[in-house]
């Protein structure tokens, strides 16, 4: 039977669907009755029918919240294949980087969206019958209330001592800690047995994470925090994933006896050098040098000190090397040198003549441990910042967020009452380093 169409205004999608018929189709074509007594075609039953090639996204288009700019964004076909067109834009035009599955029956979006962005799906899919079915419909991606932003403490390349805790401080607080610990990641070279821990808060949150022993010379650390997306809780969403690949360089310990009036400066089994010194005099709490592994956190060659609770004011101090928060250095004093190696006299400092201040100055890096042994009152939280060695290994590991109970304490990571800087240091230490948005 002849389609009475004029043939010429034919559709390409009609004449693809008469050829799909078959020859079945056709003969059955023939034989039918149309109600008005003619006869009924193929191309015109198939051109009729719904298409057969289903089309869903992902995240679902009825969902009631907008999703997270890091979740799994899809066009998916059934009954069909996805055509070379598929992809989506944002409301720049531009598109987001994506890939069509072997099978072409998913298109899977391959890199994070934005926040609070509108995306266009567009393209096209082709049913088991020809039929081609338009992609299209519209995303929208939360507004988070806050984003908050992370800041690490080791640099990618950085060389550090042994003792190395490494930090995340975010500069707000985060509610939803078990979250935000999953999606941190540290990889070890050869593998060190180690655990964040949450720290009282300090204008934020604090995140260290510590070896359970010294790490081993040469051991290379990656660090992954994948917080682009991620819920803190209350609202609040990590603004960037952060990095840190870093290196643990010598093994260098500072052993400390107040006893002894001296140092002795470590590097493996060998004893690189020993320097007479002066400790806090021990008199006031406040002049007691603290007990304890201290962690070296900076050092200048130059800058100056005022401590008003000791009286002095932007006191020149030179090859300075910071041990803790709370005004401990290792530097020199050219006033104490005549009793540096027979008496402690200082304020809380390690004092050291000039020339072995430098001495110990050049061989100093961040991460060192200095191991202070031998005074009356043991290093603690009340020091600031790095104070985690002060822990035994299972309650560090109690103070996870997926171990055990984080503390709702608040200590500042520098005490009000510690001896400050003041004008500007000819050595800054190296800024932390955000990581990029993901």
């Amino acid at each position: 039977m002849i389609d009475s169409r004029d043939p010429v205004r034919l559709t390409r999608r009609g004449a693809l669907a008469a050829l799909a018929v078959g020859a079945v189709g056709v003969t059955a074509a023939a034989c039918s009755k149309s109600d008005n007594g003619g006869s009924s075609t193929g191309a015109a039953a198939s051109e009729s029918a719904e298409p057969t090639a289903e089309i869903s996204y992902l995240p679902k288009s009825d969902s009631d919240a907008n999703p997270s700019p890091t979740a799994e964004f899809a066009v998916k076909v059934s009954k069909g294949q996805l055509n070379p067109d598929v992809k989506l834009t944002n409301a720049r035009g531009t598109v987001v980087t994506g890939a069509l599955s072997e099978d072409r029956s998913t298109y899977t979006v391959t890199e994070p969206l934005g926040y609070g962005g509108t995306y266009t799906w567009s393209g096209s899919a082709i049913g088991e019958d020809r039929k081609v079915v338009p992609i299209e419909g519209t995303v929208t991606t939360l507004t988070p209330q806050e984003q908050v932003n992370v800041v690490v403490n080791i640099a990618d390349g950085q060389e550090v001592g042994i003792a190395v805790p490494l930090i995340l401080k975010f500069d707000s607080t985060v509610s939803d800690k078990k979250a935000v610990e999953r999606a941190l990641t540290v990889t070890t070279t050869p593998p060190t047995e180690g655990s964040w821990a949450w720290l009282p808060e300090d204008n934020g949150s604090r995140a260290h994470w510590r070896s359970k022993e010294y790490f081993a010379p040469g051991t290379k650390v990656s660090m992954r925090a994948k917080l682009y997306g991620l819920n803190h809780g209350d609202g609040a969403y990590g603004a960037a994933d952060v990095t840190s690949d870093f290196v643990i360089g010598r093994s260098q310990i500072v052993k400390a006896d107040a006893t002894s009036f001296k140092i002795d400066v470590m590097q493996g089994s060998n004893v690189l050098m020993t320097l007479p010194c002066s400790y806090g005099s021990g008199d006031l709490d406040r002049n007691v040098t603290r007990s304890g592994i201290h962690v070296v956190s900076e050092k200048h060659e130059d800058f100056y000190m005022s401590n008003p609770a000791a009286g002095y004011f932007n006191i020149r101090e030179r090859f300075a090397v910071r041990i803790s928060n709370n005004g401990e250095f290792i530097h020199a004093n050219p006033e104490t040198t005549g009793v540096q190696g027979s008496s402690n006299v200082t304020n809380g400092c390690i004092n050291l003549s000039l020339d072995n201040a430098q001495q110990y100055f050049n061989v100093a890096i961040y991460g060192d441990p200095v191991e202070v042994t031998n005074t009356r009152i043991p290093l603690s939280e009340a020091d600031g910042d790095i104070y985690d060695w002060t822990f035994s290994w299972d309650d560090w590991k109690a103070m996870s967020a997926l171990e055990g109970e984080v503390t709702s304490s608040t200590a500042p990571a520098t005490p009000s009452n510690a001896p400050q800087l003041s004008g500007i240091s000819t050595t800054p230490p190296a800024p932390a380093r955000q990581g990029p948005t993901g």
